[in-house]
């Protein structure tokens, strides 16, 4: 009988995984809203943050993409217990300090962000390398293969 049938995961490994997912979903949308650039996603900025957000290079738009979409491959790969899961979220997590660091480094945004801007800089990162510790822990416990 192999591993997989032997170590069979935890509720809390459903739960975690689930949730992972539609966290990384909504990041996706975010993503996509602002890759559209509606009119109703600018309605959100003021011209200052207009300006930022237009003038935002290609490599960070990039960032941005990589990040969300090695996530949400990621979670697909957990919930699907694929230990390759844990390298997409490796690399979502590097898209997100790349990301980040255009917005440190580059920009004067962070004199506009908002308390809710905040919450996601410091969540956004936290929770990816929780999903890589998570997802090394299901490897070693055989409950992804």
């Amino acid at each position: 009988m192999s591993d997989v049938f032997k170590n069979k995961p935890t509720t809390g490994f459903w739960v975690v995984s689930v949730l992972a997912l539609l966290w990384n979903i909504m990041g996706v949308m975010a993503y996509l809203q602002q890759a559209y650039n509606t009119e109703e996603y600018r309605a959100n900025f003021n011209e200052a943050q207009l300006a930022i957000i237009d003038a935002t290079p290609a490599w960070a738009t990039a960032a941005f993409a990589i990040a969300v979409f090695a996530g949400i491959i990621g979670c697909v790969l957990l919930l699907l217990r694929k230990k390759l899961a844990k390298t997409l979220f490796i690399i979502s997590f590097l898209g997100i300090v790349a990301q980040n660091a255009y917005s440190f480094g580059f920009t004067d945004a962070m004199q506009y962000f908002t308390e809710f801007n905040w919450f996601l800089i410091i969540s956004v990162p936290i929770i990816a390398i929780l999903l890589i510790m998570y997802s090394r822990k299901a490897i070693s416990r055989h409950w992804i293969t």
